[in-house]
């Protein structure tokens, strides 16, 4: 299992809509840079790890995790005209964007804001910190480990985590 920070502005969707989807699960849907596509279609995998980070904003922050519930798909909403993520140069046959669906897990108990991170010399070399406009970023062990003993301190150190999800 692989770790993911997934970006997202919370006026547009946040992780509290993620929670009140139908069976908390939505598709992921919009992602407009090939890296980031690159990134969905060819190297994240159903059961993955997912962090939730609300951008722009007041107080940028990871500020909860969810679980990578599908394989990777062809985004529909680039084939809709009435979209705005309509891409007239996809097709049914040559899809250029992907998807994946994913299914809320927990809240943070304590947000971490990115101006918090980028004070920590251990988050040094997150892509978060060093490429903060990607929308896709790969998360390390060590990088999960430390995001979790400063947001849910209490089931880190209980060795309670991950959330068994029902």
């Amino acid at each position: 299992m692989r770790t993911w920070l997934f970006k997202t502005e919370p006026k547009d969707f946040s992780l509290q809509d993620l929670r009140a989807a139908p069976d908390q699960t939505t598709g992921w849907d919009g992602v407009r840079n090939y890296q980031a596509r690159n990134r969905l279609r060819d190297e994240i995998q159903d059961g993955d790890r997912v962090l939730i980070y609300h951008s722009r904003g007041k107080n940028p922050s990871i500020v909860g995790e969810a679980r990578v519930t599908s394989a990777p798909y062809p985004d529909p909403t680039q084939f809709n005209p009435d979209h705005a993520g309509f891409d007239p140069r996809s097709s049914e046959d040559m899809p250029r964007w992907y998807q994946v669906d994913v299914r809320y897990v927990t809240t943070y108990k304590q947000p971490l804001p990115l101006s918090e991170m980028r004070q920590r010399a251990e988050f040094a070399d997150m892509e978060l910190v060093i490429r903060p406009r990607l929308s896709i970023q790969h998360i390390t062990d060590r990088q999960y480990q430390q995001i979790l003993a400063l947001c849910e301190p209490e089931l880190a150190m209980a060795g309670a985590w991950p959330p068994a999800l029902s």
